[in-house]
Order: structure tokens, then sequence, then C-alpha cells
């Protein structure tokens, strides 16, 4: 997970986790990141085209889909950030993440934003 986070991730969330003030939210901390595993599972599947809430901050801008990525990448780099940078969350199984990949097949385009994913089924 980690060296998946470094070339993937890392460019826009930074090494620490801390985003950039303003542009990046910041994955330390963030109550997307510990929260529910089918909504982080979303987001790195289809992406967010829109604003978002990141601790009590407003973001808006693009984070792209990585669904090309396998469910074991994308499990690992999941567990990785759930688990670093003082997060504490359980590990996301390859077995969640083929489930929503499944469940969200249909879709073609990112979730406008952190409303839609709240209330996406």
């Amino acid at each position: 997970g980690k060296l998946i986070y470094g070339s993937k991730c890392a460019a826009c969330h930074q090494a620490t986790g801390q985003g950039v003030a303003g542009v990046f939210p910041p994955l330390a901390g963030s109550e997307w990141v510990i929260g529910d595993e089918k909504v982080l599972s979303r987001i790195l599947l289809h992406g967010i085209n829109g604003e978002i809430d990141v601790r009590g901050t407003t973001y808006k801008g693009v984070m792209p889909a990585w669904k090309a990525m396998s469910d074991d990448e994308l499990a690992a780099v999941m567990s990785y950030t759930r688990n670093e940078w003082g997060n504490h969350a359980p590990e996301i199984s390859t077995d969640t993440v083929k489930a929503q990949r499944d469940a969200t097949k249909a879709r073609t385009d990112a979730y406008k934003g952190g409303q839609e994913l709240k209330s996406a089924p």
C-alpha cells in the first residue's frame, strides 16, 4: 500500500498525508478515509469532481478515478491510508473493493462532490 500511495497519491496528498492547503485535502484525520469503507472504495473507484468537506474545510477540485487498479491494489492503498499519519481504522479487504466495484459498475462518471457520495446507495 505504501508503494502505491507513493506513486499514485503522494503528488497531491503529500507523503505526510496533509494534502495542500486549499487545493488537495488531507488524508490524515480525514473522516472520508477513516469512515465508511464502502464510501472510500467508491471515491477511489470513480473519483470526485466537485465540493467535498474535509476536517471542516471545503475543497473543490478533481480526484481521479483509479478503477484501472486491481482490487488488491486498491485495498492495499486504502488500508495503508487508514493506518498512517495517526489514522486508526480497520483494513479494507479485497472483497469489499470487489463488492463496491460490482455494485457501482454502471457508473461512468465521477461523484459530484461529498453530498452525492453521502447519498449514494
